[in-house]
């Protein structure tokens, strides 16, 4: 499995200035986190990563090879994404939608076998959807669309992962459930690298952060070294007190 590179990349905001280089590497079996405030730029990171916006400055490379170099079919074998917001293109089911996993590797005008259906029904139990794999997706409440979106990914079966707020309209069991599959899919050796809102979320569940600041800084390393107080209070603009549960640190907000 190939690791996902930033060679002094810098991300292309309209009307912001560049801003510090990103220059990291993201190995197999990690799980990083993205934090930073509104506008900070994470969204145009994970597009950037994936090749779907390009960057100002620098380049994103899979293993020894940028990704201008790939085709688009194998940058999808080796990176699922999951977006923080969706639009139905057209009307699909469950099990449709889950299939779409399976574009990838299958061959122009091949149609999915019955090995692809059961890797996608099992996708979908995996994410507590599969009861519902006839309804249209058009039908269901957003925390359900999220998880069909995270077995689509997971239906694909890429090398890294790449979401933009995962547990976005998840309830807390399903929060949970589906942060244990992606610590589970690093395990495996593939790698994870998320966006995320909440700080204690990624506190609890990446071993790796990166920060970003919305004048364009940003640092990044392993949790222990990112989660300190001082540069978390910058980023977010909000005096924090930290406390301990559950042997993770846990970060509240100081009521001004």
């Amino acid at each position: 499995m190939n690791p996902l590179r930033a060679n002094e990349l810098v991300i292309d905001i309209p009307d912001r200035d560049d801003g510090q280089p990103l220059d990291f590497t993201v190995e197999p079996g990690q799980t990083w986190g993205v934090l930073g405030p509104n506008g900070a730029g994470k969204t145009t990171l994970l597009h950037t990563l994936a090749g779907l916006r390009a960057p100002r400055h620098g380049s994103v490379c899979l293993g020894e090879h940028s990704l201008t170099e790939l085709r688009r079919r194998r940058i999808s074998q080796q990176l699922g994404l999951v977006f923080q917001e969706r639009q139905d293109g057209f009307p699909a089911t469950v099990l449709e939608t889950a299939l779409i996993g399976r574009h990838p590797w299958l061959s122009p005008w091949q149609m999915e076998s019955g090995d692809d259906e059961r890797f996608a029904r099992q996708a979908l139990d995996q994410l507590d959807v599969g009861h519902l794999s006839d309804r249209l997706v058009s039908t269901l409440s957003g925390g359900e669309r999220q998880r069909v979106a995270i077995a689509t990914v997971l239906t694909q079966a890429p090398d890294t992962w790449l979401l933009d707020e995962p547990t976005n309209h998840l309830d807390l069991h399903h929060q949970v459930s589906v942060l244990q599959l992606l610590t589970e899919q690093a395990r495996s050796g593939r790698s994870v690298f998320m966006c995320l809102h909440d700080l204690n979320l990624a506190a609890r569940w990446c071993d790796h952060l990166l920060l970003l600041y919305p004048n364009g800084d940003a640092c990044w390393g392993p949790a222990e070294r990112m989660l300190v107080p001082a540069a978390l209070e910058r980023l977010y603009g909000q005096k924090l007190i930290t406390v301990e549960a559950d042997g993770a640190p846990v970060f509240v907000p100081v009521k001004s």
